[in-house]
């Protein structure tokens, strides 16, 4: 049968659907030119059987030829109208795409090889829980990314109001006045966990059982109980988890992370580590039952780039000093590390005092700067070599440094969805899950206890 051209869309697409030219992404995240296995042709009898055809109305090639050639949301559109009028359905429960009708149903792996096709096309799908300062940051950054990769479906607040008014400044189409209407929503491909971190473990598992994927806020919980039972939750419900440690996500650690593979100060023997901000006016910092206290808001970061830059070792041996508020939360935390073959860390962190914020990892043969804000950092020395990463402009005010950061992360889970990964590889839960004990033994040398240890 001769090959025929077919129209282009009639929407926002003037491009033809041309399946020998289509380039198409697998399952791995490759693209292959003219690949032709994603969907079948033809009628129940072809058994799944995957060729190239020209494109007749009413079969299921149309799928192949009008939505996985350019990845536009109006070939989704027309996909699904052109199968309604032939009998056939395109649905979807959440982003899991299937065609059935009188030709039958597609072979489960083509299902997913089309659901996964579809999603390439179409921007992650985010869910914010809770409406306020860091969510705000977060739309903000997100604004930043290209609009095809990145929407913000929703927002969910416990107060309805605060949710209403968070939509309207941000241009988010859903509004939710509690959590569980979130999870329920079956458009949402993951969800931004931005509420206190007391309520982390507590909110973390609505959605995890709900089948949610998560990118939750820092610190990932108040001890590593909590912690390794949201690890848990993910692993048993099969959906991706991540504790945004967004440091991790910026170019600047990425490139700290290329120099120590390439070994460009030799070995490391030491890394320190410094963060003082003056947070005693702000409650959350200093109250307990806020979960107050610099080690679970600062300190960690300074404990992540040391893991970071140990790959993830655990050390032998610990030791902590500090001083308490009246309020029994740490002021003040020093912390010294031994790791294996004589390497040492060192990190100070204070909500009562302002430090320089940087981070330094000195080898046998040179050092490594990370210039402050070391958490969020744009500026990076290496053996007296100064190199700046940029970021974006915001569109609008932010409450915290560098915010717009936080599209590096956004952008971190995008592509781990579209992988199938289920953790990150720059934040890996055995990375989280360390981190926080070794918060829990700091806490303990220093004798800070949370309501939530004793549980």
């Amino acid at each position: 049968m001769a090959k025929r051209s077919t129209p282009p869309c009639e929407e926002t697409c003037d491009r033809p659907c041309d399946p020998n030219n289509a380039i198409l992404p697998t399952p791995g995240g490759m693209t292959t030119q003219g690949q032709q296995s994603l969907v079948s042709h033809g009628s129940a009898e072809d058994e799944g059987e995957i060729r190239g055809s020209q494109c007749d109305e009413g079969s299921l090639d149309f799928v192949k030829l009008c939505v996985i050639p350019h990845y536009e949301s109006c070939h989704i559109r027309r996909a699904r109208e052109k199968a309604n009028s032939a009998g056939d359905t395109v649905s979807s429960t959440g982003r899991v795409w299937q065609l059935t009708g009188q030709h039958g149903s597609l072979p489960k792996q083509h299902q997913a090889h089309l659901s996964l096709t579809i999603q390439f096309n179409m921007a992650t799908q985010w869910g914010l829980c809770g409406a306020g300062k860091i969510s705000h940051d977060f739309s903000v950054a997100i604004k930043t990314l290209p609009a095809e990769d990145h929407q913000i479906a929703a927002i969910a607040s416990r107060s309805n109001e605060r949710a209403k008014e968070f939509a309207k400044k941000h241009s988010i189409p859903k509004v939710y006045g509690s959590y569980e209407e979130l999870a329920r929503d079956p458009d949402i491909d993951i969800v931004y966990l931005g509420v206190l971190h007391t309520e982390h473990w507590r909110v973390g598992l609505v959605f995890l059982k709900a089948k949610k994927n998560v990118l939750c806020e820092k610190p990932f919980a108040m001890n590593s109980r909590q912690v390794k039972e949201l690890v848990e939750a993910a692993k048993e419900n099969n959906v991706f988890l991540m504790e945004a440690i967004w440091s991790r996500c910026f170019p600047v650690h990425a490139e700290v992370r290329k120099l120590l593979a390439e070994e460009a100060v030799g070995e490391v023997k030491l890394v320190k580590a410094y963060f003082g901000s003056p947070q005693l006016h702000i409650p959350r910092s200093v109250e307990k039952e806020l979960g107050g206290g610099a080690l679970l808001d600062i300190g960690v970061y300074c404990l992540q780039f040391v893991l970071m830059v140990f790959n993830g070792e655990r050390p032998d041996s610990i030791q902590a000093s500090g001083v308490l508020l009246d309020s029994g939360v740490d002021e003040s935390v020093v912390v010294v590390m031994k790791f294996s073959r004589k390497r040492m860390a060192l990190c100070a962190f204070s909500i009562a005092a302002r430090f320089q914020n940087d981070a330094v990892i000195s080898g046998t043969k040179g050092s490594i700067k990370v210039l402050g804000p070391m958490h969020c950092p744009t500026t990076l020395v290496v053996n007296g070599k100064k190199t700046e990463y940029p970021l974006p402009e915001p569109c609008l005010p932010l409450n915290f440094t560098n915010s717009t950061g936080l599209r590096y992360e956004a952008e971190e889970v995008r592509q781990c969805l579209l992988k199938g990964l289920k953790e990150s590889p720059r934040m890996p839960l055995a990375d989280s899950v360390l981190l926080t004990e070794i918060m829990d033994e700091i806490r303990k040398q220093v004798g800070v206890v949370f309501s939530q240890d004793r549980k």
